[in-house]
């Protein structure tokens, strides 16, 4: 596998605690991708709901853009050119075909406020956890159909959400495609947060030997709901590099190719493979190969 990082890049994650109004939501993102170039970062990760949190899960219905174009996307290109950074935008809804249902979105836009990537949530979050909490994502989302991995100057990013965390085979697939890190935009609720969510990150960039960067949601919302919080990234040898427990702020890492190089020339993990990850007839393992979201490419 040719490693296509050079040079050493720092990389922060946003976590915030969204509530129910959008321009509020928006200006503390402005505010904490302001602390993230400040302090050196050219790739910044948001959490995912990180323009809304809505009383009802139907509210952030009333959000949804399409690929022509919103004030959602614009606001993040926005950021992106102004700042000179590049911005996986969290995640927003965008409209389906399907009445009263969305896809939940993860952006991507490069230094100069282009959009080159999209990615849909595959995996629905539709779990009883304890006691009367319970969520039923497909109940206002449609689930994505590919995984997608796209060219960077930080190197070949993954892209996955929250409940994706769970699912190891998923990032076996960006492992075919190269990958070298994973944005990981969440909102993972405090309880299976403490139980599960420092345990699974790790792991993605452990088994994978790649970096995570992974921004929550962090702290108590208006619809009553409570998520866990500590963003954090991890380097390819399962090492936090940085964290936040609660509220809102940002994390930072600094990715070192000879380390990522180094640790997967020494441990082999990657080429000892003997089971191959299997695509569903749907799939389609990458933005550059996608027949879908063509306003996006993967260079």
């Amino acid at each position: 596998m040719q490693e296509s990082m050079t040079g050493s890049h720092r990389v922060a994650a946003i976590q915030m605690a969204s509530g129910t109004r959008v321009e509020a939501n928006l200006d503390e993102a402005s505010r904490l991708i302001a602390i993230a170039v400040a302090g050196g970062a050219g790739l910044v990760v948001l959490p995912e709901n990180v323009a809304i949190m809505g009383l009802r899960e139907t509210d952030k219905l009333a959000c949804a853009e399409t690929d022509a174009g919103g004030p959602l996307q614009e606001f993040f290109a926005a950021e992106a050119a102004r700042h000179g950074v590049w911005l996986v935008a969290g995640t927003i809804p965008m409209a389906t075909e399907v009445p009263d249902r969305a896809y939940s979105a993860c952006l991507v836009f490069d230094s100069s406020g282009r959009r080159v990537a999209r990615y849909d949530k595959l995996h629905l979050f539709d779990v009883q956890i304890e006691g009367e909490e319970a969520y039923c994502e497909s109940a206002t989302l449609v689930p994505g159909d590919r995984v997608v991995v796209v060219d960077t100057p930080f190197g070949r990013l993954g892209l996955a959400i929250c409940y994706d965390l769970r699912f190891p085979e998923m990032f076996r697939r960006m492992v075919d495609e190269g990958v070298e890190l994973i944005a990981l935009p969440s909102a993972f609720t405090a309880t299976t947060g403490e139980a599960h969510w420092r345990p699974l990150v790790r792991s993605r960039a452990i088994e994978n030997l790649c970096y995570v960067i992974a921004a929550n949601q962090g702290g108590y919302h208006v619809n009553g709901r409570e998520t866990h919080g500590d963003s954090l990234v991890v380097d390819p040898w399962g090492r936090v590099l940085d964290s936040l427990a609660r509220g809102s702020g940002v994390v930072f890492g600094d990715l070192t190719p000879g380390l990522l190089a180094g640790v997967r020339d020494r441990f082999p993990v990657l080429s000892h493979r003997r089971l191959a990850v299997s695509a569903t007839p749907r799939e389609v393992a990458s933005t550059a190969v996608s027949p879908s979201h063509t306003a996006e490419s993967a260079d």
